[in-house]
């Protein structure tokens, strides 16, 4: 395909994918429970840090964060007592455990308290083009208050060459308006234009098979390259494309 028959392809992807019946099998349903701006951006950092492996596990653990915290996630994060956070205990998602969603809860009371929400922290740092910096600033503000040093791998940081796919997830539901009730578009102090492609294995795959990615690794090498070539195909909302490359990996084992 050329140019323009990729783009046209990939327009049909994002069409296809890009619509409500993507939530249905989603993790990005568990934000969709919500109304309340707060509420929404806490339950989809969170359903977002455990975002890997199986998708249905991913969901049922999310259901399970947002159970252990009343189903309002907003208010328990400002309003908890440290007995509460004795009910977390078995938890567990993969490596991340009881300990790590404790510290969480802790830092997010911390950023709503301290640093006025999530937005603000993710749009002070943000650069004209990327969010990559920001994300990197994040990460320090995150870990400002006392912490176990094995809960810090659970934040990535694209400045130490990460693809931060679970972050870049996360910031495409908050800050990109797809008209089509997927994405949210809440966050109004950032623009769809500084958002990065969430790059897994399967959107990495499916990049490198239509020539839109060559490196290897899916770092933030491979990002900064898969970024420069989706922004050619629509500077103003690049990661739109992520429901053709996540859509063509996952459910066409394109």
């Amino acid at each position: 395909m050329n140019q323009k028959e990729l783009k046209e392809f990939l327009d049909t992807k994002v069409l296809q994918y890009n619509n409500p019946k993507f939530i249905e099998s989603d993790p990005i349903q568990i934000p969709h429970q919500y109304s309340l701006k707060e509420d929404i951006e806490i339950s989809g950092f969170l359903t977002a840090t455990i975002a890997w492996g199986n998708r249905k596990s991913i969901i049922k653990n999310a259901h399970k964060m947002m159970e252990l915290m009343g189903n309002s996630p907003y208010d328990f994060v400002l309003n908890y007592k440290p007995h509460h956070l004795d009910s977390f205990e078995d938890f567990v998602h993969r490596t991340f455990n009881s300990k790590d969603l404790t510290y969480f809860i802790k830092a997010l009371n911390h950023i709503y308290t301290h640093h006025n929400g999530l937005e603000s922290v993710f749009s002070t740092h943000a650069t004209k083009n990327s969010t990559q910096e920001s994300i990197h600033h994040f990460k320090k503000i995150f870990f400002e208050i006392p912490h176990l040093e094995r809960t810090k791998k659970h934040i990535s940081d694209p400045l130490k060459n990460s693809a931060a796919k679970r972050i870049n997830m996360f910031l495409r539901w908050m800050v990109r308006n797809d008209s089509s009730g997927v994405d949210f578009g809440i966050w109004k102090s950032l623009s769809p234009t500084q958002l990065s492609c969430p790059l897994d294995v399967h959107s990495g795959n499916v990049a490198r098979k239509l020539g839109l990615l060559s490196r290897k690794q899916n770092d933030a090498k491979a990002l900064t390259e898969l970024d420069t070539s989706l922004r050619k195909m629509d500077k103003n909302d690049p990661v739109k494309y992520d429901f053709a490359l996540f859509g063509l990996g996952v459910f066409e084992k394109f």
